[in-house]
């Protein structure tokens, strides 16, 4: 079968395209011919190794995708080849095959087509755990969302508007900006022009955000805390900006506010029940088109590292998919 494997720290330029023989499952394993598969920001990083996760080589990015169960392993149960699925495996899918655990990969419906299925579990998944488990937004609150037309950005949107808030998208140009609101965005607030901490104030008549989901970090991340609502929570996701903000603690003393971390790749480790019950709903909601998982753009396999240079670039607004 034919890989995009990482041999060594780099940049997407140092990948190889490369051949490995097929993979067979071992206990408790499935092996997916792989359909579509979606790269992440944390891909850049992986194969740079700036990530906190460091796969032993050579290895494949890529940690989601959608495909058809090829074969099964000793003691699998409720699945068979022939099933469509999608699944999560950490890194590992720019590749045609994977064999992994079978509680990683979750059946999708004939409705769902594999290039938005590839997408949905990490930034729907990562946003979905936010949310819901972590901020326990409510209908009527106010969210605002950093970083909004990127993946977790949009996640962030359609989510918090499905589960009754008012969101505020920010980010750097207006164009992106015109996209957030085709996605539902109610206000919306250009951080490369305008003052973040003054402009969150404004769209919220003084109150402040509820709460604010920072996938960024950099220098908005203090700005945004400065302006959050009394009891409001701030979500810690990342830090694709490249800095890793210092916060002042007198802002959650003085703004009686939690600074909440959101770490999605331990609570599917601690909670695997918890993950299941989020990837049914969030499977259903995409097949209904209450999310749309939309796909930025569609490369072959080989030229993956135009796909990652393109994320690198900040190019991208929604996913991008590879098909092998």
């Amino acid at each position: 079968m034919k890989a995009i494997l990482c041999t060594h720290f780099g940049g997407p330029d140092d990948l190889a395209f490369s051949d490995l023989p097929d993979p067979v499952p071992g206990q408790g394993e499935v092996v997916v011919a792989i359909k579509a598969a979606a790269l992440n920001f944390f891909d850049t990083l992986i194969i740079a190794g700036k990530y906190q996760f460091k796969p032993p080589f050579p290895f494949s990015p890529a940690s989601e995708f959608a495909g058809v169960v090829e074969s099964v392993g000793a003691g699998v149960t409720g699945l068979k080849a022939g099933d469509r699925v999608l699944g999560y495996g950490g890194h590992g899918a720019a590749r045609e095959k994977i064999a992994l655990p079978a509680q990683r990969v979750v059946k999708i419906p004939d409705t769902l087509d594999f290039d938005r299925a590839a997408g949905i579990t990490v930034i729907y998944g990562t946003t979905l755990h936010a949310l819901k488990d972590r901020a326990k937004l409510k209908p009527g609150e106010t969210l605002a969302v950093l970083g909004a037309s990127g993946g977790t950005g949009l996640a962030a949107i359609e989510l918090g508007k499905l589960m009754g808030a008012r969101v505020i998208a920010c980010a750097s140009s207006d164009e992106k900006l015109a996209f957030c609101r085709e996605r539902g965005a109610d206000e919306t607030i250009n951080y490369a022009r305008d003052d973040l901490k003054e402009a969150l104030r404004r769209v919220t008549a003084g109150k402040g955000a509820d709460v604010i989901y920072d996938p960024v970090g950099g220098p908005y991340a203090e700005a945004a805390l400065r302006s959050i609502a009394w009891a409001g929570r701030f979500l810690v996701i990342g830090f694709a900006a490249g800095e890793i903000p210092k916060i002042p603690l007198n802002l959650a003393l003085l703004k009686g506010c939690d600074i909440v971390g959101v770490f999605w790749g331990a609570f599917i480790e601690r909670d695997p029940k918890g993950q299941l019950a989020n990837m049914a709903d969030l499977v259903r909601w995409t097949a209904e088109g209450k999310l749309s998982a939309h796909v930025h753009a569609v490369y072959p396999l080989a030229d993956t590292p135009a796909a990652l240079k393109a994320i690198a670039a900040r190019q991208v607004m929604g996913k991008v998919i590879l098909r092998p």
